[in-house]
């Protein structure tokens, strides 16, 4: 059973709990300037689809009988996220609400993509059964790929080298075929965009937002009132062509590289230490070229969208993510606004962006703004 088809009003509603959080019905009449007789229309038609719920009375809402807040209900749904990388598999469960139930990750050799989707079949069974959520509505999966879409009905992915039985594959068939739930694929920088929208706090806080995502290379995500964009041919963000691969770029490959050429032996960004001696001086440096390579594209952002954030995301340690967040702020960007310092932070949510953007993909198309 998966969630219908919701109306604009309906979607407005849904959105503004979970922007706000618990909100009673007389608010929630006066801020989507809805009659009172309209909003409990549209209350009761979304409680009985099971998305929305009152909040429990407590003893002291009983005494005083205050107006009881309506809430987004966990048990509206559930949805699961999945990421395709090399050498690793990334899954998560969310609720409706935006609580994350579960993550999985594991090491694993390369998986082509009907490898991986067998994989991820098989772990999301066993999460739903440990989690007791067998027979609840499961309204789909998200699979966040790195790399633009060929196509521009998202069946075919410009995948990166590293994973070259993705590259062109007729993904949405592959995957659909293993997984026979509803399916959504995503880059993963848009991914990492829709978790820190829904999930970091960007809703509440900016209508229009840019997230930076340190991933496998490097890739940016646009939210614009609200709104993912994906451009003509899908491939807004793809801010990775500023910078050829063949030579120095600001990604956590390139901070792999030239580790690796200090004399520093590491395999992966796991392994990663800016506390560590040896790599101390050469992260330092690669963060001060970083954040010098990144001006141009912060100035462009902030001169074409002015947004109310720029979020720096992605598996880097939290410190590098920071020390390039401080440089930009300290930069010379371009301003609109006299005085108004560079809206620049780091993400601060749990666990894989890229990942649990993907799980609440089925959760966004639900009740996104058309």
């Amino acid at each position: 059973m998966h969630v219908p088809a919701f109306g604009n009003d309906q979607r407005r509603l849904i959105r503004e709990l979970r922007r706000a959080g618990p909100l009673p019905r007389s608010a929630l009449s006066a801020r989507l300037g809805l009659s009172p007789t309209a909003l409990t229309k549209l209350s009761r038609e979304l409680a009985a689809w099971g998305v929305i719920e009152e909040v429990a009375e407590t003893l002291e809402q009983r005494r005083g009988r205050p107006a009881v807040p309506l809430r987004l209900a966990a048990g509206g749904g559930y949805a699961v996220g999945a990421t395709a990388h090399k050498g690793m598999l990334d899954i998560a469960l969310v609720d409706y609400a935006g609580a994350t139930v579960a993550t999985h990750h594991e090491q694993s050799g390369p998986l082509n993509p009907r490898d991986f989707a067998r994989r991820v079949r098989m772990r999301t069974h066993e999460l739903v059964d440990r989690h007791g959520l067998l027979g609840r509505r499961m309204l789909g999966i998200g699979v966040a790929v790195p790399g633009p879409p060929l196509s521009l009905e998202g069946d075919r992915w410009s995948v990166v080298d590293d994973m070259p039985e993705w590259r062109g594959a007729d993904l949405r068939e592959i995957l659909h075929a293993e997984l026979g739930w509803p399916l959504w694929i995503e880059n993963d920088a848009n991914t990492a965009t829709i978790a820190e929208f829904y999930l970091g706090g960007l809703l509440r806080e900016a209508s229009t937002a840019v997230v930076l995502l340190f991933g496998y290379g490097i890739g940016a995500g646009v939210i614009v009132d609200g709104r993912l964009v994906r451009g003509q041919f899908g491939a807004a963000g793809e801010i990775g062509c500023l910078f050829p691969g063949d030579r120095p770029r600001p990604s956590p490959l390139d901070l792999l590289s030239c580790l690796r050429a200090s004399g520093c032996e590491i395999s992966s960004v796991a392994d990663i230490d800016p506390t560590a001696e040896q790599q101390a001086a050469v992260i330092a440096n690669w963060m001060d070229r970083a954040a010098q390579q990144l001006e141009v594209v912060c100035n462009t952002a902030l001169a074409w969208l002015d947004p109310g954030a720029i979020v720096l995301a992605g598996p880097l340690p939290g410190a590098i993510l920071r020390g390039i967040a401080e440089r930009l702020r300290g930069a010379d960007l371009a301003t609109t606004v006299h005085d108004r310092k560079p809206p620049i932070r780091v993400s601060h949510l749990h666990g894989s962006p890229i990942t649990l953007g993907a799980a609440f993909l089925p959760i966004h198309v639900s009740s996104a703004e058309r």
